[in-house]
């Protein structure tokens, strides 16, 4: 399948920013189940943009910007090419050993309502697949997915106290549970064509890898009940959300900030007839 992503994100400031470093975690790898054909990141104002590579090896972008500027907008366009692989991921960039994604976050940490939840829907499964699998399952029949519940700050803990919140949220509260089960997880951010034919999406898109002995890596996404498939645009990962997050930065001036994103999602049918 091929998926073209169009990504714009708008920023509007009070007054205008004398300065501002941003740093973008929007452009996808390559692996054996994605073939980045094109992609292209740009913004509308003077400044620099410096691609490189963090500690995870995902791509970076570091968008250094000099003031006076009242609005800033990157633009995020481009092109993948996607493989059913089963959810498995193969040929991606590794910079660490699994055990380092056993590691707990505060964002990922488990309360013992969460503790004992995981051991109980896991509790008739010996094989680590079949626990992962029983897991994905049980949240997703359990967590109500709504927008208006949490935000990007929400934790785990906070999202399953409610039983509800978005893909985020399900997102860490399977890593979460995974590395409670000793099976060492991420978090993964990126994009996803819909079933219901919808292109115009509110935001990206996140679910888990989870590490299987024999296997390697393998993702669940929760929020929809079903591991990843042709579907699907892999773009960053990180241990939680602020790890992986499309655009993380700061400023100086301008007081306060409104923001406003687009994003279309399309696999190539789709997008011929719009």
């Amino acid at each position: 399948m091929r998926i073209r992503i169009h990504h714009t994100t708008q920023y509007a400031y009070d007054f205008p920013i004398r300065s501002a470093v941003q740093l973008l975690r929007m452009t996808p790898r390559s692996n054996d189940g994605q073939h980045v054909a094109h992609w292209r990141v740009e913004t509308d104002v003077d400044g620099r943009l410096k691609q490189d590579e963090d500690a995870l090896g995902n791509i970076t972008h570091t968008l250094f910007i000099d003031g006076p500027v009242e609005r800033l907008r990157l633009i995020v366009t481009g092109e993948v090419d996607t493989l059913d692989t089963g959810g498995m991921l193969r040929g991606a960039v590794e910079r660490f050993a699994p055990d380092v994604f056993l590691r707990e976050t505060e964002l990922t940490a488990l309360s013992p309502d969460m503790r004992a939840y995981a051991a109980d829907v896991t509790s008739d499964r010996s094989e680590p697949l079949e626990q992962l699998h029983s897991l994905l399952e049980a949240l997703h029949r359990d967590i109500t997915f709504s927008t208006a519940s949490t935000d990007s700050q929400t934790s785990a803990r906070k999202a399953f106290e409610t039983r509800s919140g978005v893909c985020q949220d399900l997102a860490h509260m399977f890593v979460g549970m995974s590395r409670r089960l000793n099976l060492p997880a991420r978090y993964v951010s990126g994009h996803l064509v819909r079933k219901d034919g919808v292109l115009e999406q509110e935001a990206a898109h996140a679910w888990a890898e989870a590490f299987v002995e024999g296997l390697g890596w393998v993702g669940f996404d929760a929020t929809n009940g079903a591991c990843p498939t042709e579907s699907y645009v892999r773009v960053a990962t990180g241990l939680d959300y602020l790890g992986a997050a499309p655009v993380r930065g700061s400023r100086f001036g301008g007081g306060r900030e409104q923001m406003d994103v687009y994003l279309n999602v399309a696999s190539e049918p789709d997008w011929q007839t719009q």
